[in-house]
């Protein structure tokens, strides 16, 4: 019978190790426990002609099953690692993806405040009455377009856009109902008289308590009063 060394049962994984370490103790009569992976690993050579014809097939069986379980471990560190890379990736195409996006909406923000400033209270020509229309159109060309419909929804509620707008008990005034209405002032002069100069008193209002007339709508839909 030609002898056949079997080495190293446990090298693939503990489960391995204690199913060869028992087989092996048996079949010498060694008083090391199943579990003593130590001693397997470093290499201890067995032979297959020294253990008892009976469990010769459970030993190779052993053997066969350590080999499957090291290459499974190992497809599935490889596996893992392949997911880790492509999350990473993606991780990183979705931050690129925002850093973009933010820097077209500072871009586009920019550009609309650059846009406002050019049409100011004083590049409207004065006139002796305004239609809401014409008070709209004033509004539309000093108001940033992604913040125009908030800056409208306070206008309407507040006065219906009547520039000339005025509460009863408090005396609030304007499109904006400032209280009190003499505060329009440090926008111009003109105050009771001219809705662009209105218009931007309640756009520097809003821009400077709220952060933007979004801002100012989000809280006024939530406490009726900005």
């Amino acid at each position: 019978m030609s002898r056949i060394s079997v080495r190293g049962f446990a090298v693939a994984s503990a489960t391995a190790v204690t199913a060869v370490g028992s087989v092996v103790g048996v079949a010498t009569g060694s008083t090391a426990q199943p579990n003593d992976a130590q001693a397997t690993a470093e290499g201890a050579t067995l032979l297959l002609a020294d253990i008892p014809a009976g469990q010769q097939a459970d030993v190779q069986v052993a053997h066969l099953e350590a080999q499957a379980d090291a290459q499974a471990i190992a497809a599935d560190y490889e596996a893992r690692k392949g997911a880790e890379a492509e999350a990473r990736k993606a991780a990183a195409k979705q931050a690129i993806a925002k850093k973009q996006a933010a820097e077209r909406e500072a871009e586009q923000k920019k550009a609309d405040r650059a846009a406002r400033e050019k049409a100011d209270a004083a590049d409207f020509a004065v006139q002796s009455s305004y239609t809401t229309a014409q008070v709209q159109a004033m509004a539309r060309q000093m108001v940033a377009a992604d913040q125009w419909q908030c800056f409208s929804n306070i206008v309407s509620h507040e006065s219906g856009w009547n520039y000339k707008a005025v509460n009863p008990s408090s005396g609030a005034y304007g499109l904006f109902q400032a209280l009190p209405a003499s505060k329009l002032a440090t926008a111009g002069a003109d105050w009771q008289t001219n809705p662009a100069t209105q218009i931007k008193w309640g756009l520097n209002y809003m821009e400077s308590r709220y952060g933007s007339p979004c801002g100012a709508w989000d809280f006024w839909q939530a406490n009726h009063w900005y």
